[in-house]
């Protein structure tokens, strides 16, 4: 489609409050999330590159495992499928950074609250595992997703606070701890 004719459709070209929700995430619950990406998902036409991950990690935290994977495929797949007719111009470092934050973020559950690093894990259903490394107030986190449980290392001598779903740990230094994965978070009724 032209941009005029998208300009006068129903159709928006990326998820502008979903980001808002994104960014400020710790301001609404989920309920308030799952209405606006539920308006909103249909309706985008995922023309930027920064809307497939956001709606993938939005689609994570609301339990739309399927609606998730698809968001990080899109983003990952971007420029490599040519989904935008636009790989010709050069490759979008958003969609190169939007696949990490599906994974780290989205997959992997990570946000920061109350200063605590927060994981709430789940693994796309064509995947047995995944990992990522995360520096968080000088500790590199190696953080390992099995089928069946969640491993931490940290990979320095600095000691780190984190929350692995409900429960709080702390990784000592070259440490590691290890807790069982819940079931993937359900969707919202």
């Amino acid at each position: 489609w032209s941009w005029d004719r998208i300009l006068r459709s129903c159709y928006i070209k990326q998820a502008d409050v979903l980001q808002g929700l994104y960014f400020l995430g710790d301001r609404y619950d989920l309920e308030t999330k799952k209405r606006n990406f539920d308006f909103y998902e249909p309706i985008t036409v995922h023309e930027s590159s920064l809307s497939p991950c956001l709606h993938a990690i939005i689609a994570c935290e609301l339990g739309y495992q399927e609606k998730a994977y698809e968001m990080y495929l899109r983003t990952a797949r971007l420029d490599l499928d040519n989904y935008n007719n636009d790989t010709e111009d050069g490759c979008h470092i958003t969609s190169m950074a939007g696949t990490w934050m599906s994974i780290v973020q989205g997959f992997g559950g990570l946000r920061v609250q109350s200063g605590e690093l927060v994981l709430r894990p789940f693994i796309p259903s064509h995947w047995k595992s995944f990992s990522f490394k995360v520096m968080f107030r000088g500790s590199r986190l190696q953080v390992n997703v099995t089928e069946d449980s969640i491993i931490v290392v940290n990979e320095t001598d600095v000691p780190a606070a984190i929350r692995i779903y409900d429960q709080s740990y702390t990784v000592g230094a070259m440490g590691e701890v290890q807790a069982q994965r819940s079931a993937a978070p359900a969707a919202l009724s």
